[in-house]
Formats: structure tokens, C-alpha cells, sequence
């Protein structure tokens, strides 16, 4: 890299500040020749938890972790966390105290179910040791739905992987294939969420101001509330590259001439666009794609340029991709002393709770608090999720797409059977419902090409990171991918001599779904089946 040159990150989520430390780290570009272009007044994009015990707390998404997300612990290996050890290390450390084993993974008739049984047949147990094995060529742009009867969709392990990793019966075979190899050592214990990791706070507030803090003291530039609109690109010869990043900023356009030996890393798409929130008495709006936001200029950059990927294939979609989040702040309530009592967890042990039964097929999570810093100790906060949105509840007639937070609190109040303490817990409750449009449509039927490399073929000084660009064997909608395609942006762009860490894929064993599915107590004896 010409001394001088610089690095402008297009967005301001974790894949763009996980870029600008590895920059810095292993590319040895001073901080001050990095600037971040952020359209919000924050950094952090889906990472951004907050709020307070008035107003109430805010999780639009939960993001898990487990101990093969090598890539991410490399970066916070190198980020002083809270207490002073690095933000790795505080990760392993809480995760030894807190050891996450549920004792109620599913929920059905106000009764916990302890390491429920699989309940899938020989049959479908096959088509999953098929999948596996299947090309992603070979299963192209079909569904999920297309590999598996129907009965397979009431099954245990489909309603405990559906929620855990928030798939639906319509998305892509592809991606399905990608997390059997991707989460193949879980399988045995996945019943009781062995193997699951959490931060000691919400990450929005574990991960996510220590990086800032660490990249900021090395002089990156942030520039807030910017809105890049376009690139201006010279694509003709062997070596294209951006000459010109245009953009918006309090009302008024501009552009940044590129330097000869400059780069632009851009996140693509965005899962946590168009989100909004309700409130205990409004529903949140279903919103579409925004004429000024990240889909629209992925959209604009990708017209005529195939190497860039297809965006409508993931934001053209939304009756498939949207979901209901909500986060329940409460006031010296019974709330978390009842879901024990049904759990046998205690807060922050048990991770994911699903209430089988569910017509919205809502899960809650319960974690160790304070979940947040300076949350006083009279309040507790959780936060769930639905999948089947547009279905009527069970005790609330109504989707849950229409319902105000204090509807949603009372259809799992109604769930956990705690008909008698309702109200009271209402009255002490702030639950803020959040509708996101986007947020699994990385997860849709997809062919090659529909997401593009991360340094797209014939481009010198461009690379695209994020939850929609191609990573071969690794899995969207984690925190790793985002982080991964980081590292593999800076390494590539600068052609360094090294690799990001080795994926962890142990599916590759023809077997090892078979004695996974055997371990877990599911299996008996199937004839043909390996292992």
C-alpha cells in the first residue's frame, strides 16, 4: 500500500469495523487513512441493543455464539474487552461460570420438555444424510420444502432448528445443506443448546464499544449520518476500479475522489433496514425497501454488473423474510420467577425457549442480568422472537404482526399458564414488539451468482462484505460470516500472504449426521444408514 492511501468502508456494522481492525492489525494501514461511511447516527448496524428502564430496552435481533466461530474470537483476541482482559477471553471465561444446558428447549401446555426427542423417522433421517452430501449446483434455488414430506415440518428437531437458526419450510435447500456442515457437532447435544455461547452483556454492549474504542484510538475516521448514494467506476479494461464515492449528508451531496492506490469496501444489503418498532399499545409498521437506503444502492451499483450479485433475489420478497422481534423490559415482576419455576433455568443457563405449541411459533430467550450496562437491579429484561407472524395467536386472535407489545406479553404470559399474575405483570412491563422485513432474506432459494465474491472478478480497489456476499461452506445470519468476509476482504485487496482460519465443516464425514442423530438417543436402527 502507497503511503497515503486510503480506505473507505461503505457502512457501519460489524463487518466494517471488524475490516478497519483487521486493517490495522494485519495490514499495517495507519487508522487515520480509514474513514467509515455511516448513513444512522450510530455504528454498530444490527448490533445495536440499547434503551433504558423509563423508555424501555431495545434487541431487534439475537445473535448467538459457540466456540467454532474462529474468526471472530481471532479479531476480539486482539480488543481489550470491559474488565481489562480481551474481549475473547471475557467470552470463554463467562461462558465457563454460565454453562448453558436447557432444561426446557420446548414448551408445550405451560410443561417443559427435558432433551426432547428428535422425532424424525428413517426415512427423513436419510434425506438429511442426503442433503448433506448434495452440491449446491445439484440443489440450485430449491426449498427446504422441496427435500422433506411434509410431516418433517412438525417434527422436534425441525421446530428446535427452525427457531434456533430462524428458517422457514420456503428458504434455501442450499443454505439448510451449509448449516448441517456448518453445526454437525452440536446435533448430538442440540436438544439441551450444548455448545450455545452468550456474552457477559448484550453484545451491543460486550462487543461492540470495546471495538470502536480500540479502532477509534488508532485514528479511524467516522462519518456519521452520510449517506453513500452511488460509486462512479472506471470498468473498461482488465482492471476496473471506483473513481468516485458519492454521497449525501445533511441535505447536501458531495463525492470523494478516489486516490490511485485508495479502496472501497462496501456491505451489501442490509437484514435490519426498514425495521420498525410499536409500543405496549401500537403495533410496528410493515415497511418496504427505502428509495435512499442499502438495498436501493446495491440495486443501483449492481445494474448492468453481473459480478456484483442479484439483490433482488433477497429484498424482493418480504412476505417470506420478515419476522416479529420484542424485548420485555420489567419493573419488580414475577415474570422471571414464573418462567423459572416452568424452565427449571435459571436466567441465562437455558438460552432459547420455544413454545412448541405456538401458532406465532414464538420462543422467548431469558438472559443473566443485568443484560445490559447500568441496568438498575430492580429491572429485568428478555427478549423473544415469532416466526409464524401472520398466523392468530393462541390466546390473542390476532397476527402477531398486528399486535401491540402489551398483546404479545399477554399471549406468552398465556403460554407459560400465568393467567392469575397477568396483569400485574403487565402493569410493571414495557414490551416494544419489532417488525423486520428483511431479516432472514439471506436465508432465500438462491443460485450461483446471486451473491457476489468479495473481491468481484476484474475489480482492482473493491470488495463487498456482509451477510450477502459468497463465502463457500461458511453460514449467513451469524456474527462470524460478517467478520469472516472482513478478514477475507482485507487479505484479498492487499494480498497478503495469509488466510482467514480454516472453517470448522465436520459434516464432511458421510456419517457423522448418522451418529449424531443415533447419539441423540433419535436413533435405533435404520437400515442403509452409515456410521
Amino acid at each position: 500500500m502507497e503511503k497515503g492511501a486510503k480506505v473507505y468502508l461503505v457502512g457501519g456494522g460489524i463487518a466494517s469495523l471488524a475490516a478497519a481492525a483487521f486493517l490495522i492489525r494485519d495490514a499495517d494501514v495507519p487508522g487515520r487513512n480509514i474513514t467509515i461511511l455511516e448513513q444512522c447516527g450510530r455504528l454498530g448496524g444490527s448490533l445495536d441493543g440499547g434503551g433504558s428502564p423509563q423508555e424501555g430496552y431495545v434487541i431487534r435481533g439475537e445473535r448467538i455464539l459457540e466456540n467454532k466461530y474462529v474468526c471472530t474470537y481471532d479479531l476480539f483476541s486482539s480488543i481489550p474487552g470491559l474488565s481489562g482482559k480481551t474481549v475473547t477471553q471475557e467470552i470463554f471465561g463467562w461462558n465457563q461460570v454460565m454453562r448453558h444446558s436447557s432444561k426446557s428447549r420446548l414448551v408445550r401446555d405451560g410443561h417443559r420438555i427435558d432433551a426432547p426427542g428428535y422425532g424424525l423417522t428413517g426415512k427423513q433421517i436419510l434425506t438429511l444424510e442426503r442433503l448433506a452430501a448434495e452440491t449446491e449446483e445439484m440443489l440450485g434455488a430449491t426449498r427446504v420444502s422441496d427435500q422433506f414430506d411434509s410431516s418433517f415440518f412438525e417434527t422436534n428437531f425441525w421446530i428446535m432448528w427452525s427457531t434456533t437458526f430462524s428458517f422457514q419450510p420456503w428458504h434455501s435447500a442450499a443454505e439448510f445443506k451449509r448449516y448441517l456442515h456448518r453445526f454437525a457437532h452440536i446435533i448430538a447435544r442440540f436438544n439441551r443448546l450444548h455448545g450455545v455461547m452468550h456474552t457477559v452483556y448484550e453484545k451491543s454492549d460486550s462487543m461492540i464499544p470495546p471495538l470502536l474504542k480500540w479502532i477509534g484510538e488508532h485514528g479511524v475516521q467516522f462519518e456519521l449520518n452520510t449517506l453513500v448514494t452511488d460509486l462512479a467506476f472506471h470498468d473498461e479494461g482488465a482492471a476496473k476500479t471506483v473513481e468516485r464515492i458519492l454521497y449525501a449528508r445533511d441535505g447536501t451531496s458531495g463525492e470523494i475522489e478516489m486516490g490511485q492506490d485508495d479502496y472501497v469496501v462496501v456491505t451489501l444489503g442490509s437484514i435490519a433496514e426498514a425495521s420498525s418498532l410499536g409500543s405496549m399499545d401500537s403495533a410496528p409498521a410493515l415497511n418496504g425497501k427505502s428509495s435512499a437506503g442499502a438495498w436501493a444502492f446495491w440495486e443501483k451499483i449492481a445494474t448492468g454488473r453481473p459480478e456484483f450479485g442479484r439483490p433482488s433475489v433477497f429484498a424482493d420478497h418480504v412476505d417470506q423474510s420478515k419476522w416479529v422481534s420484542f424485548t420485555a423490559t420489567l419493573r419488580d415482576s414475577p415474570f422471571f420467577r414464573i418462567a423459572r419455576e416452568v424452565t427449571g433455568n435459571v436466567p441465562g443457563e437455558g438460552g432459547l425457549i420455544t413454545f412448541a405449541d405456538s401458532n406465532w411459533l414464538a420462543s422467548i430467550v431469558l438472559p443473566h442480568q443485568p443484560h445490559f450496562l447500568g441496568q438498575p437491579r430492580d429491572i429485568d429484561v428478555f427478549w423473544g422472537y415469532g416466526l409464524l407472524v401472520d398466523r392468530p395467536g393462541n390466546f390473542i386472535k390476532k397476527p402477531m404482526s398486528e399486535c401491540t407489545g402489551r398483546e404479545i406479553m399477554t399471549e406468552i404470559l398465556g403460554h407459560l399458564q400465568s393467567e392469575s399474575d397477568t396483569q400485574r405483570i403487565l402493569m410493571g412491563s414495557i414490551s416494544i414488539p419489532c417488525m423486520m422485513p428483511f431479516i432472514t432474506s439471506q436465508f432465500l432459494p438462491r443460485e450461483k451468482g446471486d451473491r457476489p465474491q468479495v473481491v468481484p472478478p476484474g475489480w482492482k480497489n473493491l470488495a463487498f462484505t456482509g451477510q450477502f456476499c459468497e463465502l463457500p461452506d461458511d453460514v449467513v445470519f451469524t456474527l462470524e460470516y460478517s467478520i469472516r468476509s472482513a478478514q477475507t476482504a482485507v487479505y484479498s485487496l492487499f494480498g497478503l500472504k495469509r488466510e482467514p482460519p480454516a472453517i470448522c465443516t465436520e459434516a464432511y464425514d458421510s456419517g457423522i449426521l448418522c451418529r449424531a442423530f443415533r447419539a441423540s438417543g433419535d436413533l435405533r436402527e435404520v437400515s442403509g444408514l452409515s456410521g
